[in-house]
């Protein structure tokens, strides 16, 4: 079944090796300075990164960057206070922002650019849009998400897939495919509006920064993934912390 998966590197550009060298990686660590230096003083973000993107003349995928790794921080703190590591988890149930978790692992393993964020998560710029398909990365990353699950003795997960993108009936049979070698009873739910639904709950697994900001409590699982099992990713930093 793996065998056939089409193989593709989710999330690359051909100029990522130009917008994310060591001295544009330099540029955008001072540039990101100036960026939460602004939003911590209330300015809005479209203009922050408009104001900023042009001064270092930055591309467009640059300036998403910034976007995704820069948080204030009053949300830092609000989201770091409701972070739970992954060891505190045991005989929990989880739930998964699925199309999240699962595109960020697929980027690490691309060795696309991961972007570690001021707020202590890892996001990708692989940009969904809507369109998703099954490569084989998907089945790296599931074997991942299936050991780290496995690893942390959590009593179940729930994984939430928007039902609007494309393909993601077959990403469902693919992850229960795949849960089968688990210990953690797994279910996955198509459903239209995730992100309203993981308001409310505890026990989150996703990067997304909207969610964050209104859970109860989230476990960050990608970058401890990333960090336990995919040693060559291509950590972009800026988290701040230089």
């Amino acid at each position: 079944m793996y065998r056939k998966l089409k193989i593709v590197n989710r999330g690359t550009d051909p100029e990522d090796n130009r917008w994310f060298s060591k001295e544009s990686v330099l540029k955008l660590q001072k540039a990101q300075q100036e960026v939460e230096w602004l939003l911590n003083r209330n300015y809005k973000v479209s203009s922050i990164l408009e104001m900023v993107g042009n001064h270092y003349q930055f591309s467009s995928r640059q300036r998403d960057a910034l976007r995704r790794s820069t948080a204030s921080y009053e949300k830092i703190k609000i989201r770091k206070s409701k972070c739970l590591p992954p060891d505190s988890l045991r005989d929990e149930f989880l739930y998964i922002d699925g199309f999240n978790l699962i595109i960020t692992l697929e980027t690490a393993f691309s060795g696309a650019p991961v972007i570690l964020c001021n707020d202590g998560t890892f996001r990708d710029l692989a940009g969904l849009r809507g369109t998703y398909n099954i490569v084989d990365k998907t089945h790296y990353a599931l074997n991942a998400i299936g050991k780290k699950l496995d690893d942390m003795h959590v009593c179940g997960v729930n994984f939430l897939l928007d039902r609007g993108v494309s393909n993601s009936g077959r990403l469902k049979k693919f992850i229960l495919e795949h849960s089968v070698e688990w210990h953690a009873d797994t279910e996955v739910n198509l459903m239209n509006g995730v992100d309203s639904f993981l308001y409310e709950k505890e026990n989150i697994v996703t990067s997304d920064s909207i969610i964050l900001d209104e859970c109860f409590s989230w476990c960050n699982l990608a970058r401890s993934i990333i960090e336990d099992y995919i040693t060559d990713a291509n950590i972009v930093n800026l988290s701040g912390k230089i």
